[in-house]
């Protein structure tokens, strides 16, 4: 007996923000959680499956129209015609009060309730799988504690969006202790809600098999479904499915050793190629490019960051064409401890280093800055010089932007 295991699928989530740069990809990142989907769907009917397993937030949220169920639809018609079942239980992005729209779906889906735990039985496979859909976005008991008891003689397979012990990095719903699952006499536990790929040690296979397509920066690398083998009523092996259609990674390069513009581009160009070298053919890749380190070009650096992105951008259109992208380029250089601003006069250097360690100065920023600090979008969250502003921490921000002023004088005369 084979299935495959997905969650968090979230169709049609949002760019979140990138189509404000000229040079992305759109058209491929707004459609690609559709894509992914599409390629699981390939998968199960190339693999000849048993059934699937879809552990919550099959959708992202309500849907703006009903195109979004009509596409699920669909995708689940083309399962029906190969004899694939598919079990749907809703997590926190698809609860039962989030979704205002309903579809009529093809009878080979089956929906796990949200009022009660519900329990559907495969006989031919003498499967049973129980789970329970979230009511509401915000579910804080633990659902697992009322599921029920094993069926004698059957697959048991628990179905739950969790936690899981309040993972540091999602929201705490549902949440229950990895030992409640381990010893509920179940033989799987497809979980869902956490966005990493992770199969937790111990007597029974606790699996978050990851998103399926990677939506932002915090979700890099490869993405999607597990494949899991079952041979005498226990679990024989579990695979990974990456069915992802674009990769999201962060490079970080160290221009210490740099003196001069054009070497700190040479070493991008290094950079790009080892990260092309590592990465799978005809996969687009959305990229971060952070440059760190201690340099003299740091004001130069910062100054001149849209020269510098449209650099990159043509580097990379150079070496890769459609199959590498900048998400954001990021100047995370520090300068040397007096670092000499050629050209510029030694007063001017003195009046910028005294504004900077200026408590009035810097408090006076901040509050200049308090109205993007409310009104920041998603994009930011995480942001190193965000999060320095709000937690009101701004030496760095300061002596950089001194820098770049420094350095702009000098290179003007």
């Amino acid at each position: 007996m084979r299935f495959i295991h997905a969650a968090d699928i979230h169709l049609d989530s949002p760019l979140r923000g990138l189509g404000s740069y000229e040079d992305m990809p759109v058209d491929i990142l707004r459609g690609a959680s559709r894509a992914a989907f599409a390629r699981l769907v390939d998968e199960a009917l190339v693999l000849d499956v048993d059934f699937m397993v879809i552990a919550g937030d099959l959708y992202d949220g309500d849907w703006k129209d009903h195109n979004t169920g009509i596409y699920f639809a669909r995708e689940m018609g083309r399962l029906r015609n190969g004899g694939i079942p598919v079990y749907v239980l809703h997590g926190n992005h698809d609860a039962e009060s989030v979704m205002t729209r309903r579809l009529a779906l093809p009878d080979n889906v089956h929906v796990f309730k949200a009022s009660r735990p519900t329990t559907f039985v495969l006989d031919k496979h003498k499967v049973a799988l129980h789970g329970r859909s979230f009511p509401q976005a915000a579910v804080v008991e633990n659902l697992a504690a009322d599921y029920p008891a094993p069926l004698a003689g059957h697959f048991n397979i628990g179905v739950l969006h969790t936690a899981l012990e309040g993972n540091a990095q999602h929201a705490n719903y549902a949440p229950c202790s990895l030992e409640q699952l381990h010893t509920s006499g179940y033989q799987y536990w497809a979980l869902g809600h956490v966005h990493e790929y992770c199969v937790f040690p111990g007597p029974v296979p606790v699996v978050f098999p990851g998103n399926l397509q990677g939506r932002h920066i915090r979700e890099q690398g490869p993405r999607g479904a597990v494949l899991v083998t079952c041979v005498d009523g226990a679990v024989e092996s579990i695979e990974r499915l990456e069915v992802d259609v674009v990769r999201w990674h962060e490079l970080r390069l160290d221009v210490s050793g740099c003196d001069a513009y054009a070497e700190v581009l040479t070493h991008i160009h290094t950079g790009l190629e080892a990260r092309l070298a590592q990465q799978e053919s005809e996969k687009p890749c959305v990229l971060r490019l952070v440059l760190e380190g201690e340099s003299a070009l740091q004001g130069e650096l910062v100054g001149q960051q849209p020269q510098l992105r449209a650099d990159v951008v043509a580097m990379m259109a150079g070496l890769a064409g459609g199959r590498l992208w900048l998400e954001k380029l990021q100047v995370a250089v520090h300068a040397p401890p007096q670092s000499p601003a050629a050209g510029v006069p030694d007063d001017l250097a003195a009046l910028l280093a005294e504004a900077v360690a200026d408590p009035d100065f810097q408090q006076e920023f901040l509050q200049g800055l308090q109205g993007l600090r409310d009104k920041a979008p998603y994009e930011l969250s995480g942001e190193p010089m965000f999060e320095a502003l709000k937690e009101g921490r701004v030496d760095d921000i300061l002596q950089g932007a001194a820098a770049a002023v420094l350095d702009r004088l000098g290179r003007e005369g």
